[in-house]
């Protein structure tokens, strides 16, 4: 077994999600900013958004991918 499947079975078998089932790849969130402010976000499950609380932004997820567009986010403080 190589390296990196090695890892890969190690992830699967310690728990965590695959990626498609979690909604966004772990990967990816490693490296994604809010567009507006440049900070971190953090992913909510329930919702499947990711949420940049610096601009008050919640960026949706739709099949797998984030849509980091202001035009599409949606305000934290409005009902949705």
């Amino acid at each position: 077994m190589t390296g990196a499947a090695r890892s890969a079975h190690n992830t699967q078998a310690e728990g965590h999600e695959p990626a498609a089932e979690a909604g966004v790849d772990p990967r990816l969130l490693e490296i994604l900013v809010c567009p507006v402010t440049r900070s971190a976000l953090t992913y909510d499950r329930d919702a499947n958004e990711l949420i940049s609380r610096a601009a008050g932004l919640a960026f949706p997820i739709r099949n797998g991918v984030p849509v980091m567009l202001r035009e599409e986010a949606r305000e934290l403080g409005a009902a949705g």
